[in-house]
């Protein structure tokens, strides 16, 4: 398996790590899809969502793929009136990462992010690597030590 960039900044950080992946035909299946060819139980596949609030701020939150962000929740954690899905079109050039292959790890910029606070009911958990049809596979705390981030009730 390549090593993505997601992978080398878990590596430069000494950040524990098991590389995932599941076969990508050029399509980008859902998260639920994803979880399935990994043989994994959803609950433990998380997704990195990118919203843009009422402030012009982008926010990140990662939840899990069988889950819908709640956007009022979401705007709550952030203090913003609402917040709203980033368009797929606007994902490459502010974060450098496609649809379905984003990760709240190496994104262009740093960015206020939430995960949501089931991620404590799981061993480990795992997330896109930056690249469609791979992931990581990491503990709750390292991803916390990963990423500035703070746990939250985000689903609906």
């Amino acid at each position: 398996m390549d090593k993505t960039n997601v992978m080398r900044l878990l590596d430069g950080m000494g950040i524990p790590y098991t590389p995932r992946s599941y076969p990508a035909d050029g399509s980008v299946p859902s998260g639920v899809e994803a979880a399935r060819l990994m043989g994994e139980d959803p609950s433990h596949v998380f997704k990195t969502l990118v919203t843009q609030g009422a402030s012009r701020r982008y926010y990140v939150f990662v939840i899990p793929v069988a889950e819908e962000l709640s956007l009022k929740k979401a705007a709550a954690v952030v203090g913003e009136k609402s917040v709203a899905m980033l368009k797929s079109k606007d994902l490459l050039p502010l974060t450098g990462y496609v649809h379905g292959g984003c990760s709240p790890i190496g994104m262009k910029k740093p960015f206020p992010t939430a995960v949501d606070e089931t991620v404590e009911l799981c061993d480990t958990v795992i997330f896109s690597a930056g690249k469609i049809g791979y992931q990581v596979e990491m503990t709750p705390a390292d991803l916390q030590r990963a990423i500035s981030c703070t746990l939250a009730d985000l689903t609906v």
